[in-house]
């Protein structure tokens, strides 16, 4: 049931905007309070009354009324929302979503908006399979929009093929498995690290690699989306997370990393996820000015940092499930599951940098998961995000 959540139904124009009388009724009958934004052109399918008298409040489809000037506040609807649904979404509005195009009030909430945001694609078979469409889509997707996939069937250009917006009901239950998820780790404290680690050799250099910390940060927004209390090391990275809940602790070196993560292992969290990486070796002896360039060669004497998914995985009487991270290059899984073994990890997770698409600096990520009991689950190239969504729904199956 959707009792106390609300939601803003944005209408664009689309034939489909007939379903979104339906959609509104539905939302509406599970106990959400419902808000509705129209695009100029949506009127020309649906009139604001139907919608107004459906959803029990006033429709928005201009910035301001024009009878006493009062200002319909973009910014205040997007803190109201708990989740911002646009069905139908039409070719034109998802283009200029994907491009940050602001010229009506739907779109300017869009922009406003901290909470989640999901659109259903309705358009012509042609116009849905457009390669600059699915390209719009794909980057709606990938910075955390929900697509709610078309069906396929007849369209009301008489061709038959994908495109139609999918039924209200399917859309309704969609929303309400969205909230269901959302809450799913309420009470849970996890603990994530991220990003690399620099260890430095002098006031100018540093030994580092080449993470940009999106996995461990997707992992932790992941997390803090679905109710979890989430701890955050972070080594030095450009990355930014959107949910104010996590709290961030930064590091620099290997060894601020590890007693940052021994000292909030301490306070016993349900789920760790040591996901940064961290440099096996530092310089051994840090020079306080810059060492100059003498000779044709040089050399630096490194020491071993210590093992901080060892230290936590080895912890006597530690609760809670511990997972780790495997980047290889050979013998992957061999490699990935003897670091599970001899670090006493619950799971690991392994990328090759052999899959295109995978590793370091990219947008996507290929894993494959391992569990202490033998169980191995692969999954297919994903966006960041989806990799995180995935990990973070198999760990929620076994806590």
């Amino acid at each position: 049931m959707l009792e106390g959540k609300n939601i803003l139904l944005g209408i664009t124009g689309s034939i489909a905007a007939y379903k979104a009388a339906v959609l509104v009724r539905c939302l509406v009958k599970r106990g959400a309070k419902v808000k509705v934004l129209m695009t100029p052109s949506s009127k020309e399918f649906i009139t604001p009354l139907t919608m107004a008298t459906l959803s029990g409040s006033p429709i928005l489809t201009e910035f301001f009324n024009p009878e006493n000037g009062e200002w319909n506040s973009h910014v205040k609807l997007g803190l109201w929302a708990d989740l911002y649904v646009i069905a139908p979404a039409s070719a034109n509005t998802i283009a200029k979503m994907a491009n940050g195009i602001a010229d009506n009030l739907l779109l300017t909430t869009y922009l406003s908006v901290r909470c989640p945001v999901m659109v259903a694609p309705a358009m012509d078979m042609d116009m849905y399979s457009h390669p600059t469409n699915i390209e719009n889509l794909n980057k709606l997707a990938s910075i955390g929009v929900d697509i709610a996939e078309p069906a396929s069937g007849e369209l009301a250009s008489g061709l038959e093929g994908k495109g139609r917006m999918e039924e209200p009901e399917i859309i309704c239950a969609r929303i309400e498995e969205f909230f269901k998820k959302k809450s799913s780790l309420k009470g849970k404290r996890v603990l994530i690290s991220a990003g690399p680690t620099r260890e430095p050799i002098d006031p100018v250099r540093y030994i580092s690699n080449h993470s940009s910390g999106k996995m461990g940060y997707a992992i932790a927004s992941e997390f803090a989306s679905r109710g979890a209390d989430v701890m955050l090391v972070s080594g030095p990275t450009a990355c930014k997370i959107e949910n104010s809940s996590v709290k961030i602790f930064p590091v620099t070196t290997a060894d601020e990393m590890y007693e940052k993560c021994v000292e909030l292992f301490s306070t016993e969290p349900d789920i760790t996820i040591l996901a940064a990486a961290v440099a096996d070796y530092a310089p051994a002896e840090y020079s306080t000015s810059k060492i100059k360039k003498e000779g044709s060669q040089s050399s630096i004497t490194l020491r071993k940092n210590r093992d901080i998914a060892e230290q936590i995985g080895n912890t006597s009487m530690r609760r809670g499930i511990v997972a780790g991270f495997a980047l290889e290059t050979d013998n992957e899984e061999f490699n990935a599951m003897e670091k599970m073994r001899r670090k006493n990890l619950d799971m690991i997770i392994l990328n090759s940098l052999n899959d295109k698409g995978a590793g370091f600096m990219t947008d996507t990520n290929k894993i494959t998961i391992f569990s202490k009991s033998g169980e191995r689950s692969e999954f297919p190239l994903m966006t960041k995000k989806e990799t995180a969504s995935a990990i973070v729904d198999y760990i929620n199956k076994i806590v």
